[in-house]
């Protein structure tokens, strides 16, 4: 009998599978990009040849690999190598001491930039830095640091670049704070369009062709040292195809891609969103590509006047009444082509009007299968999700209330915040549902923060926001990061398990997720991962078998800086809301501006509660 040797084979593991057939086993074989055999040691003997490259996982906890079907990654890996992480960073202090060694490495004309992926609550010190200690990191260094959807805090010397001055005007739904002579403090604000701050951060220096190829390269092996092996990317606003699609396709092209990618195509121009897809169509089609780079469909904007911006910190939005109209010219020319897509969509009442378009479409032009989905929907009610079932969508869910949630509360009200999102429903009706985190300019990439919040129900800084009846246990929380996130490429029958003929895609974890500590899910990391049969990332006692990586350019990149692992947070105020400071009233809900020393003396208003 013919005997097929494997490439390479681990044993000696505690592997979960996620295969119902064989859910646990202590070895697994590998050919080529796929999955030969799982079992024991000795049912895996006769896989083992002259050349079979063998790894002792020495009792460690192996997954498969981790699938994220919500990120930014392509636009990420062109700024990663510019941008400060604060992730897992456990005080402000520390957070403005790497801001300060930053600003002294980065020449002219670069920013600073920390874009996303913390949250106030995540500090010792509970609370936002001020624009005091913002300018005090440099005079001459534009510094720009970005909180989620809400607000973004530049220096002086920002502004100065950006030519914001007395006399630059508002724009739509946005708001540049001004001291008493009407000059500009700093702070901008979404109120709720966060239009203010992507296109000023979209005017900041950019990266050449060589250093984003670069960029590209280490942000995935970032990625990869978290465990993750596939992305499912959003597109994103200013990510225009194919000109912002240059970088990924040219690693594509070389064979350098270290995660399995499927894009979407995100609408870039207000009113004429109709003619983008169009236009798109007759370049690329869904499915074009292969098993590591494929084209996925369209969204997550299909029309920027569905836009429902999640920013907590101000009331839900209400849509514009054309809303109905264009995205149904969109939907339509969509389901005409068989483009799945998907839809940014926070809260019911948005969702409710997104699917009568959805319904009248499908009337006309069935959907028949078409594969389609929203992505967030933290606040969707049980009728629209027998609507969605009804329409065989999905939901795709991220972790941004851990990051928001204490915000949410105090708007909404802890009940509310109870089922927000309502997961376990969303489980019981029989929905696919896929698990990410909308990296990189809300939350942290890093999927065990993720995985922590859907085990947990607790936010980084502590808040408990969900019943046992809205927490998911550890294996179902993994199944959403594996199986649930594959249906949303199409890859649900080969990727999201260990099996024999799946795709080779494992990660071998530094603790046992199964068993660690709750609070220890956040420090998880990959010690070995494994993409297309082949080995991307290694570290630890497996470092010696870690593939090449040139070192990150440009020199005075930060990207090199490895900032606290998340796990070391330490969350000594459980459940508490924002500590305010000069003359802040302590309601998270209300911005607080601080004072600020200027040129002509000192200013600020405290807190803006006027507003609300």
């Amino acid at each position: 009998m013919n005997t097929t040797f494997a490439e390479s084979i681990l044993t000696n593991g505690r592997i979960a599978t996620l295969d119902r057939d064989k859910p646990q086993a202590t070895a697994v074989a590998l050919l080529g990009n796929r999955i030969l055999a799982v079992g024991d040691e000795g049912e895996l003997a006769g896989h083992i040849g002259p050349d079979t490259r063998r790894i002792d996982l020495k009792g460690r906890t192996v997954i498969p690999g981790l699938n994220d079907s919500h990120i930014h990654v392509i636009r990420g890996g062109l700024n990663y190598n510019m941008e400060l992480r604060w992730d897992g960073v456990p005080s402000l202090a520390d957070a403005l001491r790497l801001l300060r060694e930053q600003a002294r490495r980065t020449p002219p004309p670069q920013w600073v930039r920390v874009v996303g992926g913390w949250s106030e609550f995540q500090f010792a010190e509970r609370r936002m830095p001020t624009l005091d200690e913002i300018n005090a990191v440099s005079a001459e260094t534009p510094v720009f640091v970005l909180h989620l959807y809400d607000r973004a805090l530049l220096n002086r010397a920002a502004l100065h670049v950006l030519g914001y001055t007395k006399d630059t005007p508002d724009p739509p739904g946005g708001r540049i704070e001004r001291d008493k002579t009407g000059n500009p403090t700093g702070l901008l604000l979404a109120q709720p369009n966060a239009l203010i701050l992507y296109a000023s951060l979209a005017l900041g220096p950019r990266l050449g062709f060589d250093d984003q190829v670069n960029s590209t390269r280490h942000f995935m092996r970032e990625l990869n040292r978290l465990g993750l092996t596939s992305c499912i990317d959003a597109g994103g606003g200013f990510q225009n195809y194919p000109e912002d699609y240059r970088v990924i396709e040219h690693l594509a092209g070389r064979g350098e891609l270290t995660l399995r990618l499927a894009y979407n195509l995100f609408t870039q121009h207000p009113k004429a969103e109709y003619e983008d897809f169009s236009g798109w169509s007759q370049l690329v089609t869904p499915g074009q590509g292969n098993d590591l780079y494929k084209m996925n469909g369209a969204g997550e904007m299909l029309v920027f006047s569905a836009a429902d911006f999640e920013d907590f910190l101000e009331p839900r939005p209400d849509l514009a009444p054309v809303m109905e109209k264009e995205l149904g010219k969109v939907v339509a020319l969509l389901t005409q082509k068989r483009w799945p897509f998907r839809l940014h969509a926070t809260y019911d009442e948005s969702i409710g009007r997104f699917l009568d378009v959805f319904e009248a479409v499908n009337r006309d032009i069935p959907f028949d299968g078409l594969r389609w989905f929203f992505d967030h929907a933290e606040t969707i009610s049980e009728r629209n999700m027998e609507r969605v079932r009804a329409l065989e969508g999905g939901i795709a869910i991220q972790d941004r209330m851990a990051f928001q949630g204490e915000y949410f509360v105090a708007r909404y009200g802890k009940e509310a915040g109870k089922r927000t999102p309502p997961i376990t429903t969303m489980l019981n009706y029989g929905i696919p549902v896929g698990a990410g985190t909308d990296a990189t300019r809300v939350s942290s990439y890093n999927p065990w923060v993720s995985l922590y919040w859907l085990t947990s129900g607790k936010t980084v800084g502590g808040l408990s926001l969900y019943d046992a009846d809205n927490r998911l246990d550890r294996t179902a929380a993994l199944r959403l990061y594996t199986q649930g996130s594959a249906w949303f490429s199409g890859d649900e029958a080969q990727k999201g398990a260990i099996a024999p003929g799946r795709l080779a895609d494992l990660a071998v974890l530094s603790s046992d997720y199964f068993s660690v500590p709750q609070e220890a899910i956040k420090g998880i990391e990959s010690v070995l991962t494994i993409m297309d049969g082949k080995i991307v990332h290694a570290s630890g006692e497996y470092a010696s078998l870690a593939p090449p990586l040139p070192p990150v350019s440009p020199d005075w990149s930060p990207a090199g800086i490895r900032t606290a692992a998340w796990g070391s947070l330490a969350n000594a105020s459980q459940g508490g809301l924002a500590h305010c400071h000069d003359g802040s009233c302590g309601d998270p809900l209300h911005r607080h501006t601080h004072r600020v020393v200027g040129e002509k003396g000192s200013w600020g208003i405290g807190c803006t509660c006027f507003a609300f």
